[in-house]
């Protein structure tokens, strides 16, 4: 039984159509990220599976229960969801602690038990219980309002890009601690975002989302490495696009011939590669060079190499661990490993 399932999905404001067509499977305790750039529908499809808006089209179904389709709609609060906005959304007259206990029933002992155990769990010093929310870091803000999501023991949690307002090393080490909080609590996630390497160290399931639609949605390593088109092969990250002759899993391109990933195709085609697949060395000083380098743009760990290719003048670019011997005007040669991806 899946936590949750989404058929046919749609959702159209003033004639513009938002969201057409969504299919979605969320595995329990799973893992799964919503990536897209901005406008691509991403927090309205959250918002449609958490009940604060209604879908024109589809079915949403949590666990085995339809909580919206043509005939019935289940508000938000009676759907057993818990919710992170981007911003936490605390109650700033509240402390810590009844921040958490919000909308915990029971008696006073009961709910004190509780909130002592929220806070152990998302590793909370319960020094911090009397404090206000503007005496807070942002990431113990963040951990505040996923205690409070998880108070009413949630099958589904979503996360609405709750990392993005929190500096780059705070974000990198609050999505990792939440990730392992949810993955210890075994509940399933779906965390939406713009940020691909936040999407891919994540989840384990990925959705790419482009104009209302899921175009792609797999593991994370095989989105990275078998990108459905040129399109999610860029927006995952940075890559290398050769035209190439393929033949019996093999193609001819200005690498020279390199592995594909496509047996069965012949003629040809154009192929991917990622910049850590490509090794750049040297070439002996008097021997003829694969490439030369013509261009250096040094960003600090990573270059990014111009290379005139020897064989037929054409000229590429990739990215490279930067170097102090790959000097503009040197002769270089290039090893691929592992086997380039074919574009459709």
């Amino acid at each position: 039984m899946n936590t949750l399932e989404l058929y046919g999905i749609g959702k159209s404001f003033n004639a513009v159509t938002v969201l057409d067509g969504i299919d979605l499977q969320v595995t329990p305790g799973s893992r799964t990220a919503i990536v897209g750039p901005s406008g691509s529908g991403k927090t309205t499809l959250l918002r449609i599976i958490a009940g604060f808006e209604a879908p024109d089209k589809g079915t949403v179904r949590l666990q085995t229960r339809v909580v919206a389709d043509a005939n019935q709609w289940v508000p938000a609060h009676l759907r057993g969801i818990g919710f992170v906005p981007q911003d936490g959304a605390l109650f700033p007259h509240f402390t810590v602690a009844q921040n958490i206990g919000f909308g915990l029933e029971g008696s006073k002992q009961d709910k004190q038990r509780r909130i002592d155990e929220l806070m152990e769990m998302v590793s909370l010093d319960s020094r911090l219980a009397a404090l206000w929310p503007h005496e807070l870091s942002g990431g113990q803000q963040q951990r505040v309002a996923l205690a409070r999501a998880l108070s009413q023991r949630p099958a589904l949690m979503l996360l609405d890009e709750p990392f993005s307002a929190l500096d780059t090393g705070l974000r990198a080490a609050t999505r990792q601690a939440v990730s392992a909080l949810l993955a210890q609590a075994g509940v399933a996630s779906i965390l939406v975002t713009h940020d691909q390497a936040e999407a891919l160290s994540f989840a384990d399931q990925v959705a790419i989302m482009r104009q209302g639609r899921l175009v792609q949605v797999g593991s994370p390593q095989s989105l990275y490495l078998r990108p459905a088109d040129e399109g999610i092969a860029a927006f995952l990250g940075d890559t290398l696009v050769l035209p190439a002759q393929l033949t019996g899993g093999r193609a001819a391109c200005a690498l020279g011939d390199v592995a594909v990933d496509d047996n069965q195709s012949a003629g040809v085609a154009r192929i991917m590669l990622r910049p850590e697949q490509i090794q750049v060395s040297l070439a002996e000083p008097h021997a003829t060079p694969q490439a030369v380098v013509t261009g250096i743009e040094f960003a600090g760990f990573v270059s990014t190499l111009r290379l005139r290719m020897t064989q037929d003048a054409q000229v590429i670019e990739l990215k490279s661990v930067s170097r102090e011997e790959i000097v503009v005007g040197c002769g270089v040669n290039l090893r691929v490993a592992g086997r380039a991806h074919r574009l459709d």
